[in-house]
């Protein structure tokens, strides 16, 4: 299973982050874990700068705005 932390302030682009990954993954049958970060000390730790912001299993693959649809299939499709 695929974890994903959308790392925001909780602002309406980084919730509609963290459904569009679920509903996609939903789609696609994929089980996934969404989790909300909004700790700025946490969000820091990523070393992001801009929010929304989305890590893959603990590593950064999106930052600055509300990911696509082909981007969110590609992360679930593609393997560890």
């Amino acid at each position: 299973m695929k974890q994903f932390e959308v790392l925001g302030t909780g602002c309406k682009k980084c919730t509609s982050t963290a459904e569009s990954i679920e509903r996609i993954a939903q789609e696609m049958g994929e089980s996934v874990e969404v989790v909300k970060v909004t700790d700025p000390a946490k969000i820091m730790g990523y070393q992001v700068m801009s929010t929304p912001a989305v890590a893959l299993d603990g590593r950064v693959v999106h930052s600055g705005s509300v990911p696509d649809r082909e981007t969110v299939m590609r992360w679930l499709t593609a393997s560890a």
